[in-house]
């Protein structure tokens, strides 16, 4: 067996080498993982702090339908779901591009594991820490602002940390509906340069320093967040 690390100089028959349409395609999975990011966890805090509500079963009850519906469908049917089904039924989706959509399947499908690792956050912490914010006057969002939420958000970062790091891991199934990221280039260029060893020898290496930034990112977040003295232990029932 022969390596030839020369296919990466070649044209891909556009003006770019493969190495530039690798770098592109790289940059297309960094960006759809990184808003598909945003949009879990804007979506999966409020979520499981829905799940949490004293004395709101409806509100409860509503997040937990949304745990159940999102984490329960395989994510490559969601991506179809969005992509094919949700703009006929909703006509003004249809000039959303695919990669709105992909962000949107990828951010809602990890908002739920996130919504349930928020939940075991909260509700790990002693049932004194939201007497005490109620004690000093705040209200129930202000209690869960300012006392409830920090606390379990750090509690939580271990197995965020690996959420963040499957995040990035799943959005390769965006080039089910065509979006070039580092998938589908890999799949593109082994066909057009039958050099498969060495195409998908550097996209690995790239899906794994990604990931390697993602966990030294979120550990820095841990050592920063840190309360001084205090141990940071994973939620219980994380999701891992």
């Amino acid at each position: 067996m022969t390596w030839d690390w020369q296919v990466f100089l070649n044209d891909d028959g556009s003006g770019r080498t493969y190495l530039q349409w690798m770098f592109d395609a790289w940059g297309w999975t960094v960006a759809v993982a990184a808003c598909a990011w945003v949009v879990a966890m804007v979506t999966g805090a409020f979520v499981g702090t829905l799940r949490t509500l004293p004395d709101s079963p409806l509100l409860v009850r509503l997040g937990n339908i949304w745990v159940e519906l999102f984490r329960n469908i395989p994510l490559l049917v969601q991506i179809f779901i969005w992509y094919f089904v949700v703009p006929k039924v909703f006509p003004a989706m249809q000039q959303m591009s695919g990669f709105v959509l992909v962000v949107l399947a990828l951010g809602f499908f990890t908002s739920a594991r996130i919504a349930e690792q928020v939940r075991a956050g909260v509700q790990s912490l002693p049932r004194g820490q939201r007497l005490a914010g109620m004690a000093m006057g705040f209200t129930t969002w202000q209690t869960y602002r300012y006392v409830i939420l920090p606390m379990a958000f750090r509690i939580i970062l271990p197995p965020l940390t690996s959420e963040s790091m499957n995040l990035l891991k799943n959005s390769s199934v965006a080039f089910a509906v065509s979006i070039s990221e580092l998938t589908m280039f890999a799949m593109q260029a082994q066909e057009e340069t039958s050099r498969g060893i060495e195409i998908y020898l550097a996209v690995t290496l790239l899906y794994a320093l990604s990931a390697f930034a993602v966990n030294r990112a979120m550990a820095l977040v841990e050592k920063k967040v840190r309360i001084p003295g205090q141990a940071v232990a994973a939620a219980p029932g994380g999701g891992h």
